[in-house]
């Protein structure tokens, strides 16, 4: 554990500047809302549903408006991680392709299907192919930085959605949610940070949980859902190692009758239950009940709870400090948490055929 102790080591060894793109995430978030907020809107006003069409790092941000707007939208958001559309999907479907790069070659397909049936769109991009296309087409583009992983442009991938939304009537009181998340973000990475020690530091500790086990992430059917699934993906882009997440109360109906066998397995498994104050009282309880009986057969059990007033400070405050634990769970295993060259040997391999 020696290394989560050496800040400096840590910076030396994170070639694609993941730490510093974390600190930087409460003004991403910030800058996020600005560019949301400066883009044109795309024809019409009658929506009858929103799509949000993208892959990995890209899709997430569908996710978050997805559980975000949940309560809040009167349209459904739907995410579509595939080359083709719901069936659905015509001239009352706003579209958000999505694609850091720019060329992701599902995202491209989807593109082109929703302006053949007619879908209002928005494209969310760095560049690339798509942005051409966007261009050429007379499609309202929102151009975020470029220069950092996919997976940590969660708030140029998401907030300006939001934006979207707000200006077309869809969505209120945000901003006031973004300044919110922008703040509570900044008091986090005090406590989050590598200089902070591991004995002071509940990113580093969480790290030191998974370290040598195989991580299960559990949140709630509508709060921390996407949370769940997003602490999973980082663990796996960042530390390069298996992680599971499922959701209350659905696993209750099934994955609990697993943890029986084998023993020896179990024990390598360490779960977080991820919680939020508007959790379900019928959620809440089942939290209690099914730690009294995990807690005997993995490794270990912790819950957290989101912190903050606004659903989206909550929502970022866990997924802050997931994204720090997976990148010091990459330094405990003496991995640079940047490169994904399986993915990079996967997409060259795609190219060529």
């Amino acid at each position: 554990m020696t290394i989560l102790n050496d800040w400096q080591a840590m910076y030396a060894g994170d070639s694609m500047g993941m730490l510093e793109a974390l600190w930087n995430l409460p003004d991403q978030c910030a800058r996020a809302w600005e560019l949301g907020l400066a883009t044109p809107l795309p024809p019409g006003r009658d929506v009858r549903q929103v799509v949000v069409t993208g892959l990995g790092g890209s899709a997430i941000g569908g996710d978050l408006l997805r559980v975000y707007g949940s309560g809040r939208l009167s349209v459904p958001v739907v995410v579509n991680r595939d080359y083709v559309l719901p069936q659905f999907v015509g001239p009352q479907t706003l579209v958000f392709a999505v694609s850091y790069s720019g060329n992701t070659e599902e995202t491209l397909s989807a593109y082109r299907e929703a302006r053949e049936r007619g879908a209002r769109l928005v494209v969310l991009t760095t560049g690339g192919r798509l942005k051409e296309m966007a261009l050429a087409d007379g499609v309202p583009v929102i151009t975020v930085p470029a220069g950092i992983a996919p997976r940590a442009a969660t708030g140029y991938l998401f907030i300006p959605t939001l934006a979207v939304l707000s200006r077309m009537g869809m969505l209120s009181g945000v901003e006031a949610g973004v300044e919110e998340l922008s703040r509570h973000l900044q008091s986090l990475r005090e406590k989050y940070k590598p200089e902070v020690p591991l004995d002071e530091n509940p990113a580093k500790q969480m790290a030191a949980n998974f370290h040598n086990r195989i991580p299960v992430i559990w949140g709630a059917s509508g709060t921390t859902e996407v949370v769940a699934q997003r602490w999973k993906g980082q663990v796996n882009e960042n530390a390069k190692a298996p992680a599971y997440w499922n959701v209350f109360p659905e696993l209750n109906h099934n994955e609990l009758v697993g943890f029986q066998y084998p023993p020896e397995l179990l024990q390598r498994l360490y779960i977080v239950i991820l919680r939020d104050p508007r959790d379900h009282p019928r959620v809440v309880l089942r939290y209690a009940v099914t730690r009294e009986i995990m807690e005997k057969a993995v490794a270990g059990v912790t819950e957290v709870t989101a912190t903050g007033r606004d659903g989206l400070a909550r929502l970022y405050s866990l997924i802050y400090l997931g994204d720090y634990a997976s990148i010091y769970l990459a330094f405990l295993y003496g991995v640079d948490p940047g490169p994904v060259k399986v993915i990079d040997r996967l997409k060259a391999s795609l190219a060529g055929k």
